[in-house]
């Protein structure tokens, strides 16, 4: 059973077309309320977004889109581009100053341009009014000395996804709560030829999210509060040292993987743990080929948050994809008119539950969405904007951080000393030396 990224990303857009569909019933078209941008004459828009890995997603974005068409009369143009792609794309719309209006970008990139970026406060200030408030995480990686460079749309949680009926198989009962049972488990797991697999490759969200995991729960970080790079340091090393062991039990290839690829290796069966969104297991559950074999890992499929380390609490990235205004967009009352009705209930509560769990509210006010309690594996997701902790700690969010994950940093440190590469002491005084070039104190 083979998966190709059109296999992966083609999932539940008949489920997610009807509950969307569903809820238009009876609507009112546009009711915005004490915040209005009354858009340019003629005014029309073009938005570039990620490529979907959870099709409802998409759907519901694009329902939307229309929604507001059909209120304002603006047409939006919305285009998809790979994860790997967004961020240079956004990069080099900001320095050339031509492009998207709109993009959907990602973590703190928005901190790398944020003189190229529209202000809009007052946006953000009116919906964390009305609806209970941001999340910080998402909210950090907005905003900019007390401004909102752009508005947090959603994180994507990033949980184990796991085979139970092979878990048990290995020998535990339940799924172990800490690094040193995880460890022992994919030992296990990998002895009865079900192995582990994280991506240890420059994937936007699985390789950043595994990577900064394994630091964080060993006590390890990039940089202290003040911002100096602190990185070479006991912790960081145990760091490395787990991962070298947890690596000795992965499916071979890790090293190369990108955000597709432990989906397509976990559908197709041939491995037993990943850390991923929940697309993994929609795509499974949705079935829409009727496949018997994805109907039976549905089933199986259950899913947890990562292992508490050392350091002895929760500690996860989430991906975070944050919506900016180009400010040489000649649409700017448009563009913020866009913004703000994507993020009013009536469309905001339909993308939410259109995306099945895979997008993450950034407003306290959405958290009740009942997709969260429909199914036990969505629970995992459900607080990734309340629980996630930026990449930049535990410094501050800017320039540097941005352009330290951009340069895969701390993925490289993990990937070469896992493969070899480098000696731990080797990888771990390179990443030093590199992030070193962006965080200057």
């Amino acid at each position: 059973m083979k998966f190709t990224r059109r296999d992966v990303i083609r999932t539940s857009a008949g489920v997610a077309a009807g509950l969307v569909g569903s809820q238009l019933i009876g609507r009112p078209a546009f009711a915005q309320d004490a915040l209005s941008f009354k858009p340019e004459e003629g005014a029309s828009l073009r938005l570039l977004r990620w490529s979907p890995f959870v099709q409802g997603d998409e759907d519901a974005w694009l329902a939307n889109t229309k929604r507001f068409t059909d209120a304002t009369g603006v047409q939006v143009r919305v285009d998809k581009e790979s994860w790997e792609d967004i961020r240079p794309k956004a990069a080099v719309a900001a320095n050339v100053g031509s492009g998207p209006d709109l993009m959907l970008v990602w973590f703190d990139d928005a901190h790398q341009y944020p003189d190229k970026l529209l202000d809009v406060s007052d946006i953000g200030e009116y919906l964390g009014a009305k609806y209970g408030g941001w999340y910080d995480g998402p909210k950090g990686y907005a905003t900019r000395d007390g401004k909102f460079i752009g508005l947090p749309v959603a994180a994507i949680g990033n949980a184990i996804v796991y085979r139970d009926s092979w878990v048990k198989e290995a020998g535990f009962s339940e799924f172990p709560k800490d690094t040193a049972g995880f460890l022992e488990l994919c030992k296990a797991m990998q002895k009865i030829g079900h192995p582990a697999g994280f991506t240890h490759g420059h994937g936007v969200g699985d390789g950043n999210n595994y990577a900064h995991w394994l630091l964080w729960s060993h006590g390890g970080m990039m940089v202290d509060e003040g911002g100096k790079v602190v990185i070479n340091s006991p912790e960081t090393l145990k760091s490395i040292e787990y991962a070298m062991e947890l690596y000795k039990t992965f499916i071979p290839g890790t090293e190369s993987w990108l955000d597709v690829n432990n989906n397509r290796a976990f559908l197709a069966g041939e491995l037993g743990i990943i850390a991923n969104g929940i697309s993994a297991y929609r795509t499974a559950q949705i079935n829409k080929d009727n496949d018997p074999k994805l109907t039976e890992i549905a089933k199986d499929i259950r899913t947890t948050n990562l292992p508490i380390g050392p350091v002895g609490k929760s500690v996860e990235l989430h991906q975070t994809t944050v919506g900016v205004i180009f400010n040489y967009t000649p649409y700017p009352n448009a563009a913020k008119a866009y913004l703000q009705f994507m993020f009013e209930e009536a469309q905001m509560s339909d993308w939410i539950k259109g995306s099945l769990g895979y997008c993450c509210q950034t407003l306290k006010g959405f958290a009740n969405n009942p997709i969260w309690t429909e199914d036990a594996n969505a629970a995992a997701y459900s607080r990734a904007s309340e629980t996630l902790r930026p990449n930049g700690f535990a410094g501050p969010l800017g320039y540097a951080s941005a352009a330290t994950m951009a340069d895969y940093v701390l993925v490289d440190m993990y990937a070469e000393a896992v493969t070899g590469a480098a000696t731990p002491q080797e990888a771990m005084e390179k990443a030093e030396k590199r992030a070193n070039r962006y965080y200057r104190v």
